[in-house]
Parts: C-alpha cells; structure tokens; sequence
C-alpha cells in the first residue's frame, strides 16, 4: 500500500490549507438556507454538508471524484479476462481522486487480499446468533465485534498528533473493506445454504472472489465488481452516509461508524427499495398470469396504476432529472446476459413505457427510471433469491465511500457534527404564526 498511502499523504497535506482557508477567510459567508420546511421535513436540500468523493448531478447523475459513472467504468482497470472494473481500483480512486494504472490496480488489490482474512470470533459469533436473525443484524453485529481490532484507538491512546488520525483510519477502513465481502457471503452461506460454508481464493479479486465464496459462477463475478461500484457512494446527505459520518465525527472508529452507517441502510426507506421493486414486478407478473404482456398491454396496467392512486416504483428521484445512469448500467448488463429473462423482460417493458405516461400525467418531476428499480432482479436472475440479503451486498458497496469520506473528515480535521434545534414554539415565533389555542 506504500504507493496510496504516499499518494494520499501528499494529497492531503495540499488539501487542507484549502479548508483552513475557507474557513478564515469566507467561513461566515451564506451558502445555503433553512426553510421550515427544511427544518422540518428531515433538512431535505440544506448545504451544510461536504464531501469531494462523489457528488449527484441533476442531469449526470453520480460523479465519483468528478467522473461520471460511463467515464468511470470505462476508464478504470480490469482483472485480466473480465469486463467489469477491479473494485479495488474504484477504492482506488474514491480515496486519492486518481484513476490507477493497471499495475497500481493490482498491486492494491493485492495488499487489500493481505489484510482480508476475517477473524475466527466473528465466525464464532455469526454461528451463535438466532437462526431467524435479519442478515443485516448479523452484518452489523460482525462489523462491531471487529472493533477491538482498531488501530486508530490504540494510537489515539498513544497521544496521536490530531493531523495524522487519517493514517490509522484508513488502516482500519482497509482492513475492514477487505473483509466485508468475506462476511457477507459468510453470512448468505450460513443462512441460506445451510452453513455450507465456501472458503475464500487468494487468487482472485474482491468482486471475483466475492462470487466464488457465494457459490455463483459466472458471470456472477462481473455483476458483483458492478454491483459493489456503482453503489459505492451518493453524495454525504443519504442516511447511511450521513450516519456513517456522523458517528465517526465524534472521533468513533471505522467498525463503530460503518456498524452504524449499516443499521440506518438497513431502512425501509434507504436500503430495501430495490426489495420492493422486486416483489412489486413479481405482483404484476401474478396479476398478468405470467405472460409477457404487450406493450398496450403494459401502458393500461401503468396509467391504472396510477389512477388508483399508487406510484411505480424505481421510477423517479429526489434529486435527478434523468434515467439514473446506474439503472443505465446494470440494463446494459442484463440487455447482454439476460435479454429473455421474463423478470427482466417486465423490467424492459415498464422502462420503455412508463417514463412517457408520468411525463403526460405530470405529477412526477423526474419519470426515470432509479437503481433500484433493476438491481434486486439482476440477483434473482442469478438464483439469489433472498430478498433480506440484497442490503448486505449494498452496504458492502456503500461502505466503500463512506470509508474513503471519514478518511478525509479526519484527514481535514473536521469537527464534531452539533447542528442546532430550535423548539416548534421559536419557530412560530419567528414566522409570526400563532399558536393554535
């Protein structure tokens, strides 16, 4: 890791005179405002927080390090022989903001293989837990047992100068990024395939290896490096990464922090859309008889859908105003490996139609397509069929950003997260609305 860790030092050390004067000389400077709205409405679209590993562009979509996610898949490394990206190398680049070299690439992937194997205890602990319990219960609990292992504690203990707490911090998030895949699949084996456990191949990649303790041949490989990528990171404001961050603002470690950030993905309305979007198709196919319905066929479906007063769902998002190149992605996929699956021909039907009826009907602002209206059907396809398990594997992805963010937080001394909170009372003070008597 000599050649990241150098790269990143440097980085760093060029950066932080950046925030230092930002804060000196336009640190009361307006950038944003709270309505009571905002206040109210869960500080939806207030700017209070930052992050350069990745931001969502309205009409781009997700930017990671300023790329977007074509320009990404397209211009990181392979593993030789595959078509999907190295994982490590997108790690890679979330970290220092520099694409890898084929050979950086490699050579990372290989000290993140050094650090990958997952203590006996967690094991241990995976076994005693109840055999009913939600995988990402079990995830969490893994992640958290890890933290006696945490080297930014022992050297904060030592009197660790404030300006290098990133340098353990990101030996932990190394650390403990190379094993999650190890636990996840640990877990689905243990839950699902009734402990039938496959041990990891040093020989392979994170996203290669990941499939192969799975037990899913290819190209279950591929869509795992894509999977593991394009869910990577969204921005800070999402609950698992403002978790994530918010934990570790109180100087928390990396296992406590993403033990956190898993908990709040673990969500109804974070982490399990593309569950619901599943078993939503899965609906229409009952109610189709499972047939593969024309495409009038499919158009009255959706407009009496919508008259009945429900939504769609996949389709449309907060913040962009155009199909979610992540959805783009994975279609890209499917259109190649599974064009005559009859989940994914439903997929392809509701995509070609339904974007053109929520323009005409006019209450959605964005008709597109999301990530989650394809992902959970992509595991389906390959005979993962667990839908409690498909948070793991996002949260596996996810941590890959909100890692690479608290390495930075730390790096640029940011401080403790306090926003302030004003009684309803003060608010209608200050609007000049009345009290209701």
């Amino acid at each position: 890791m000599g050649n990241l860790k150098e790269t990143l030092k440097n980085k760093i050390e060029a950066w932080r005179p950046r925030t230092t004067r930002l804060l000196k000389e336009h640190g009361d400077k307006v950038i944003g405002e709270c309505t009571v709205a905002q206040a109210i409405g869960g500080m939806r679209g207030v700017k209070c927080l930052v992050t350069d590993i990745s931001y969502l562009d309205p009409n781009e979509g997700i930017r990671f390090r300023g790329y977007t996610i074509p320009e990404t898949l397209a211009a990181l490394p392979k593993p030789e022989g595959q078509e999907a990206p190295y994982v490590e190398g997108h790690l890679y680049l979330l970290l220092t903001g520099d694409i890898p070299t084929p050979e950086e690439a490699k050579a990372f992937a290989e000290d993140l293989k050094a650090r990958s194997k997952v203590p006996e205890y967690v094991f241990d602990l995976l076994r005693s837990l109840p055999a009913d319990s939600h995988p990402m219960a079990m995830f969490s609990a893994a992640i958290v047992s890890m933290q006696r292992e945490s080297l930014f504690v022992k050297r904060y203990h030592e009197g660790l100068g404030k300006m290098d707490y990133w340098d353990p911090t990101l030996e932990d998030a190394l650390n403990l990024l190379a094993r999650l895949p190890t636990i996840g699949a640990f877990i689905y084996r243990l839950k699902y395939r009734d402990g039938d456990i496959i041990a990891p191949d040093s020989t392979l990649d994170m996203g290669g290896n990941f499939a192969h303790m799975m037990g899913v041949d290819k190209p279950y490989d591929d869509l795992s490096r894509l999977y593991f990528i394009l869910h990577s990171d969204h921005e800070s404001g999402n609950v698992s990464a403002h978790t994530g961050h918010l934990v570790a603002s109180a100087l928390s470690d990396v296992y406590y922090s993403i033990s956190a950030m898993v908990n709040g993905l673990a969500g109804p309305l974070h982490g399990l859309a593309n569950e619901m979007v599943l078993r939503w198709i899965q609906g229409v196919m009952d109610k189709m008889g499972g047939k593969i319905p024309s495409e009038e066929e499919m158009k009255k479906f959706v407009w009496d859908t919508l008259n009945g007063g429900q939504v769609i769902p996949g389709f449309g998002h907060a913040v962009l105003r155009k199909t979610d190149p992540r959805y783009m992605a994975q279609r890209e996929f499917c259109l190649k490996n599974l064009p005559d699956d009859p989940i994914f021909k439903y997929v392809d039907l509701l995509f070609r139609v339904t974007p053109a009826i929520l323009e005409k009907q006019g209450k959605a602002k964005n008709p597109w397509p999301n990530v989650d209206a394809q992902s959970g059907v992509i595991q389906w396809y390959y005979n993962v069929k667990e839908y409690d398990f498909y948070t793991v594997l996002f949260g596996i992805g996810r941590a890959l950003g909100v890692c690479s963010n608290i390495v930075w937080d730390r790096a640029l001394g940011y401080p403790i997260e306090r926003p302030k909170s004003l009684t309803t009372a003060m608010i209608e003070e200050m609007v000049g609305a009345k009290t209701p008597v």
